[in-house]
């Protein structure tokens, strides 16, 4: 079984990178130095009275409630709340919850937990700086809702001064105004207003006097701006719907690119680190953060967005609308199936956080777009099971195998003991048990009777096969003798045969054990052997299900190009088998993980293993071996 992964006993020093270069100038420079923190989100009055910030950046990751975080979000998770720790800071939780039609507490929940799965604390600076430091980000998550009376107020600021209008054209009309790449937009018919006749009918969107849709408050900025999210961005909107949180409170709603600014100002951010998608958003990022500081109502300086590329990995999505669709047509089980991109998913697969962190290190942090291979993943999670995970033997597709001078040789009924180590030599200077050097071991026995995988035996053999087969003729006509195995940690055997069924299909198999040739006892080595074979005794090897579960999607790039994602299922993403594994498997927990010898990394269920039922999830092979 795995241990807990420690975070502070990885590798300390991490490659350069964009982001850590902008954060060590602004260190150096002081850009930030004169902040002042008052120990919660507020406005400039409010942080005024605070002390001088403890914290020498401030990250944050803020997602949206309204679905399961994927593997573009660990790396995000990761790249915020590993580099304020890394440089002395704290990262903010923080819920994006500006919409209230598409968010649940549901996903409040699971981000919590997938926050504090992959090994990350939104109160860091004590452990950062010592326990004199304040820990101020608390026991709660910050939520974007509760800034919905500053962006409020913000909003009047800006109504107050000249900066925003209400805007009462059609939604087909203001589109159409709005202009393209190639042709400026046109001015709105409302955008002459007054102050106080703006001032006016936005409170009256406030107070439910308008329909949804009647209106909307737009900056105003330039509607003939190269840059079409300057020509007058729509700041809020009628909503009337009940929020998770604010419940009836509001009938009008922020729109992201507003709210986003401002709470990354409210709670002191220093660096607001997002993905590409939202770089064309950075002018009115910096515009409002100008218009809310001249107004006195923000603090400075002000916080910088800066973006880099999302994750983009084979053989997956991750599109919230797609997953979606996954879940709700039933082509998954659930937002934790195995086979989903989603944490809840790949912590049921059996990755670890650990691998989570090693992969999001080692595929760095860039600005221009990549396609990451589905293997690099795999391969950090096959670095950190190594020499963690317990070893065991399975049989997934048994056939049994009779050992036909057992009795004779042997004694009738006698089940011979023989151990294995469950885990491979230390690594210098490490330890593996409670003493130095120890390695833990695993127990079973074998006995007239074993299970083995049905590839491991072979009527008729290709030439270089070295697994059991029978006797044979040779080239002059001379019967040889079935080929000898040993199976591993027990005794060497030499094939003698196989039973058919009706249908032809070998339904059993038969040899002989040569006896004084137990692994580990002395002379053992005296008989050679062409394999190692894997087994499971009969008599205390325990059924389990297994699920073999492989990519989800068989084309690398399953939605590029306006693809049919569907069309990109892989039919044989999910196997599920009977299976016998050995006896020291018989009251794991849910969660572990294992290597079952020759196949690959398995983890027990975290669902379904449970009241004495096995369940393994297959997580990857040993090596990659997709393409081959």
């Amino acid at each position: 079984m795995t241990k807990p992964a420690n975070p502070a006993t990885e590798q300390d020093h991490k490659p350069s990178n964009f982001l850590r270069q902008i954060i060590e100038n602004d260190l150096a420079q002081g850009t930030y130095a004169s902040r002042r923190w008052a120990g919660s989100p507020g406005d400039a009055a409010h942080h005024a009275k605070g002390e001088p910030d403890p914290a020498k950046i401030r990250t944050r990751f803020p997602p949206e409630p309204n679905g399961y975080l994927h593997v573009g979000h660990a790396k995000s998770i990761c790249i915020n709340f590993g580099l304020a720790k890394e440089y002395g800071g704290v990262c903010h939780l923080r819920f994006d919850d500006t919409n209230p039609e598409k968010e649940d507490t549901e996903y409040v929940n699971s981000i919590i937990d997938a926050v504090k799965w992959l090994g990350f604390d939104w109160a860091q600076l004590g452990q950062a700086q010592g326990a004199a430091a304040s820990q101020d980000c608390g026991a709660a998550p910050y939520q974007a809702s509760d800034y919905f009376d500053f962006m409020y107020r913000a909003a009047e600021a800006l109504i107050e001064a000249g900066h925003a209008y209400v805007d009462e054209q059609s939604a087909e009309d203001m589109r159409a105004n709005r202009g393209d790449f190639g042709k400026p937009g046109v001015d709105s018919p409302f955008r002459t207003r007054t102050v106080e006749q703006n001032r006016t009918r936005f409170r009256e969107m406030r107070d439910g006097k308008l329909a949804d849709g009647a209106a909307v408050l737009r900056a105003k900025i330039d509607m003939a701006s190269p840059n079409i999210n300057l020509r007058d961005p729509a700041i809020y909107r009628i909503r009337r719907a009940t929020h998770h949180h604010t419940g009836d409170t509001w009938c009008i709603y922020p729109m992201y690119t507003f709210a986003h600014p401002i709470e990354d100002a409210l709670e002191q951010i220093t660096h607001s680190i997002c993905t590409l998608e939202f770089e064309d958003q950075r002018p009115f990022y910096d515009w409002l953060m100008e218009r809310l500081c001249e107004c006195k109502l923000l603090a400075a300086p002000s916080p910088k967005q800066y973006e880099f590329a999302r994750l983009n990995l084979t053989y997956v999505i991750t599109s919230k609308r797609k997953l979606a669709q996954l879940v709700n047509e039933g082509k998954v089980s659930g937002w934790d199936d195995p086979r989903m991109p989603t944490i809840v998913g790949l912590r049921r697969r059996g990755y670890t956080p650990t691998s989570l962190r090693l992969f999001a290190d080692r595929i760095g942090v860039t600005k221009s777009d990549s396609w990451i291979d589905y293997s690099t993943l795999e391969g950090c999670l096959r670095e950190d099971l190594e020499n963690t995970a317990h070893r065991a033997m399975a049989v997934l597709d048994p056939v049994k195998l009779v050992l036909t001078n057992w009795d004779e040789v042997m004694g009738a009924g006698h089940l011979e003991p023989c151990t294995q180590p469950a885990l491979p030599p230390a690594p210098q200077g490490a330890s593996q048990g409670p003493e130095e050097g120890s390695v833990p071991t695993r127990h079973f026995k074998i006995g007239k009777e074993v299970w083995i995988e049905r590839d491991d035996f072979l009527e008729e053999p290709p030439k270089g096969y070295k697994r059991l087969y029978p006797p044979r003729a040779g080239a002059d006509g001379q019967m040889l003798p079935g080929n000898k195995v040993r199976l591993k940690g027990g005794y060497v055997i030499e094939c003698t045969g196989c039973t058919k069924d009706a249908n032809g299909v070998i339904s059993e198999v038969q040899a002989t054990v040569i006896p004084d040739t137990k692994s580990g006892t002395p002379g053992s080595a005296t008989v050679k052997a062409s394999a190692a074979i894997t087994w499971v005794g009969v008599s205390d090897g325990l059924q389990a299900e297994v699920r073999l579960y492989d990519r989800l999607f068989a084309d690398a790039q399953p939605d590029a190009g306006g693809k049919d994602f569907l069309a990109a299922l892989n039919p044989d993403s999910l196997k599920v088998v009977t299976a016998y594994v050995e006896p020291s498997l018989a009251n794991v927990p849910a969660g572990a993980h294992f290597q079952f010898e020759r196949h690959g990394y398995f983890v027990t269920d975290r669902v379904d293993h449970a009241g004495g039922k096995l369940v393994f999830n297959k997580i990857t092979g040993l090596k990659d071996s997709w393409a081959k």
